[in-house]
C-alpha cells in the first residue's frame, strides 16, 4: 500500500505547497539567525565565536540523519528489493552532503579561535571527514554506473557501512581522547548548554531540516517522474 501511495502523494504536490514551506523555512531561519546572532548571550569562554555552534550543530545533526536514513532505506532496498526506495537515497544524498561540508568548514572556523587551529585529525573531526566521503562515493555511484541492478547493489553496501561510520561519530569523543566537547545535546539525558543557547539552535535546527524536506521533496519527484517516463 505504501508502494503506491506514498509516489503519488509526492508527485501530486504542487508549487503552492512547496512556496508555503519556503516561506516558512525563511522566516523560521531569519528567527535563528537573529536569536542566535544578537539576542543570545557570548560564550563566557569563547566569546562570540560559539555563534557559529548555530550552524555547525543543526549542520552536523543534518548530516548524521540524512546518511541514517540512507542507510536504513540501502537495508530495504537489499531485502525487498522496492525499484522507487532507491531514489529516497539518491535525493537525500547531495542534500547530506552540502550539510557534511558545512559541518566541516563551520567546525574548522570554530575551531580555530578555541583550539588555535584550524583541522586536527582528532576522532569526531577524521570520522565527520569520511561520512562525507560516504556520501561522495554514494553520490558518484549513481552518476558513473547505469546498470540500475549495479548501482542498487554498490549504493546500499554504502549506505550500510556508513551506518557503522555514523556509530564512530556518535561515540567517538567517548572511546578516545579528543578535542571535540563531549555532546551537549541527546536523546537520553537533559540538554548541558543554557536555554537562552538551546533555543536559537532548536529553530536553526527547525528551519535547516524544513530546507531539507523542501529540497527532497523537489528532487525526488523529478526522480520518480523520470522513472515513470523509462517505463513508457
Amino acid at each position: 500500500m505504501l508502494k503506491k501511495i506514498f509516489p503519488n502523494k509526492i508527485l501530486s504536490l504542487n508549487n503552492k505547497f512547496i512556496n508555503n514551506l519556503l516561506v516558512g523555512m525563511v522566516l523560521i531561519i531569519i528567527v535563528g539567525l537573529t536569536y542566535g546572532l544578537f539576542l543570545s548571550p557570548a560564550d563566557y569562554i569563547q566569546g562570540d565565536s560559539v555563534r557559529i555552534m548555530y550552524i555547525h550543530v543543526p549542520a552536523s545533526f543534518i548530516a548524521l540523519g540524512l546518511f541514517g536514513i540512507i542507510g536504513l532505506v540501502s537495508i530495504l532496498n537489499l531485502i525487498f528489493s522496492l525499484k522507487i526506495v532507491p531514489f529516497v537515497g539518491k535525493s537525500l544524498a547531495p542534500i547530506g552532503c552540502v550539510f557534511s561540508l558545512i559541518s566541516i568548514i563551520t567546525g574548522s572556523l570554530w575551531g580555530k579561535p578555541t583550539w588555535g587551529t584550524l583541522w586536527v585529525w582528532d576522532a569526531r573531526l577524521t570520522s565527520m571527514f569520511v561520512l562525507f566521503l560516504f556520501y561522495i562515493a554514494y553520490i558518484l555511484t549513481w552518476k558513473v554506473f547505469t546498470n540500475s541492478k549495479k548501482v542498487n547493489i554498490i549504493t546500499s553496501t554504502i549506505g550500510i557501512l556508513g551506518l557503522f561510520n555514523i556509530i564512530i561519530i556518535k561515540y567517538s569523543v567517548v572511546w578516545w581522547n579528543t578535542l571535540h566537547q563531549t555532546s551537549s545535546i541527546t536523546l537520553t539525558s537533559a540538554p548541558k548548554i543554557h536555554h537562552t543557547m538551546l533555543v536559537p539552535l532548536v529553530i536553526m535546527f527547525i528551519g535547516l531540516s524544513l530546507y531539507c524536506v523542501i529540497i527532497f521533496l523537489m528532487k525526488y519527484k523529478i526522480e520518480l517522474i523520470k522513472f515513470k517516463l523509462k517505463k513508457k
